[in-house]
C-alpha cells in the first residue's frame, strides 16, 4: 500500500509497505479521500515539529469503507462506508468532569498519533461513525470539518430568525455559515478575499468586505440596529477581535472559532456594557458527527463546489505546495486511491 509521512521542513515522502491487519479493538480502513485541513498546513509549514513526532503520517479529514475488523469489533461490516472522529480520549480522568472531547490529555489522530493519509488506515473502533450505503464518499471528507461548524452553531444556541455573523468566509466560516442558515438563521458573512466574496454570493449568503464598508453599520442596517445575536469569529486576526464586540447586540454571543495561540486585546467593556458572553468552542463531540453526517447525507448544500482541487496521494508534496499558492482555494482533498 502507499503511505506519505511527514519528514519536516516541508517534505513529505510517499512509500510501499505491506498493509498490516487491525489489532484487537480495531477496524481497517481502506481511505477513499482524505483533505487537507489549517492544522495539516501548520504541520506543512514547521509549526507544530515539537508535537509531530516525526517521520508521521498526517490528516484526520477522511472517508473511507472497512476492508478488515479486528478482534472484538462489533457492529461493524466489511465493506461499511465511514469516517473517523479522530479524537484519543482514552486518558481520561475525574477533573476532565466527563467532558471526553476536551480532556486534559486528549490525543488527538493524525497530530499525535498516524493519520489518514496512507491507503490503509487501522483505527479504534471507537472513533468510527457508520455512513449510508448510498454517501458520496468526497463529500464525506467533509464531514470531519462540518462537524466543527456543526459544534460551534450548537454550542451558540442560535435559533431561527436570529441573525448571525461569521467573520471570516474560509472552509469553517463558509461550513458554519451553512449549518447557522440550515437551521432558520439570517446569516452575514465579513470577508475580505474578493473570489470568496463571490463564492458566498452565489450560494445566496449576505456578504460584505469590512475592508470597503464600515461592518458595525452594515449589521446596524440588517437587524433595525439590533445587531448580531450571534458572532463566529473564524478569522483568527485582531481586527476580528477588535469587531466582533462591536457588532454583537444586546446579550449577544460570541463563539471563538478561530485559535489564537498567544494573548490578544478585547475589549471587555462590550462584555460588561452589553451583557455579552463569549462562548469558546473545539474540536466536536459525537452528536456534532452525526448532525454533519445528516446534513451529508441529505446533501442539500453546495459541498461539491467546497471542493476546490482533488490530487492522487501520490502527489502529496505538490498538493501542499499548490495549495500555498493558491488563497482563493477552499477544501483540497487527496484521493487515496487514484
Amino acid at each position: 500500500m502507499l503511505i506519505t509521512k511527514y519528514e519536516g521542513n516541508k517534505t513529505f515522502t510517499v512509500s510501499e509497505e505491506e498493509i498490516t491487519p487491525p489489532n484487537a479493538g480495531e477496524v481497517q480502513i481502506k481511505v477513499a479521500y482524505c483533505g487537507i485541513c489549517g492544522t495539516d498546513v501548520h504541520i506543512y509549514h514547521g509549526m507544530m515539529d515539537k508535537r509531530v513526532a516525526m517521520p508521521q503520517t498526517i490528516g484526520h479529514e477522511m472517508s473511507g469503507e472497512i476492508s478488515a475488523l479486528g478482534e472484538g469489533v462489533l457492529g461493524f461490516e466489511v465493506g461499511d462506508k465511514v469516517v473517523v472522529r479522530p479524537l484519543d480520549n482514552r486518558a481520561e480522568k475525574p477533573s476532565d468532569k466527563g467532558i471526553s472531547h476536551i480532556c486534559r490529555d486528549l490525543k488527538f489522530i493524525g497530530i499525535d498519533s498516524p493519520g489518514a493519509m496512507q491507503q490503509y488506515w487501522n483505527i479504534f473502533d471507537f472513533t468510527v461513525h457508520k455512513l449510508k450505503s448510498d454517501t458520496d464518499l468526497k463529500l464525506a471528507a467533509l464531514i470531519e470539518p462540518l462537524a466543527v461548524a456543526c459544534h460551534d452553531v450548537r454550542l451558540s444556541g442560535l435559533k431561527a430568525g436570529e441573525t448571525a455573523v461569521v467573520l471570516g468566509g474560509g472552509p469553517i466560516g463558509m461550513l458554519v455559515a451553512f449549518v447557522a442558515k440550515s437551521q432558520g438563521a439570517q446569516v452575514i458573512i465579513s470577508e475580505v478575499n474578493p473570489v470568496r466574496i463571490a463564492m458566498a454570493k452565489s450560494w445566496g449568503f449576505d456578504v460584505v468586505s469590512p475592508v470597503e464598508t464600515d461592518l458595525k453599520s452594515y449589521v446596524e442596517s440588517k437587524t433595525e440596529e439590533k445587531l448580531a445575536d450571534v458572532v463566529f469569529e473564524v478569522a483568527g486576526v485582531q481586527p476580528a477581535l477588535d469587531i466582533m464586540t462591536e457588532i454583537a447586540g444586546i446579550r449577544g454571543r460570541i463563539v471563538m472559532v478561530a485559535i489564537h495561540g498567544q494573548p490578544k486585546n478585547v475589549n471587555l467593556f462590550n462584555f460588561f456594557w452589553k451583557e455579552l458572553k463569549l462562548i469558546g468552542a473545539r474540536v466536536y463531540e459525537p452528536e456534532d458527527y452525526e448532525k454533519a453526517i445528516d446534513l451529508v447525507t441529505i446533501n442539500e448544500l453546495p459541498f461539491e463546489e467546497l471542493i476546490t482541487d482533488v490530487q492522487p496521494l501520490s502527489n502529496i508534496q505538490k498538493a501542499f505546495e499548490q495549495n500555498d499558492l493558491n488563497p482563493n482555494g477552499m477544501k483540497v482533498l487527496l484521493d487515496c486511491q487514484a
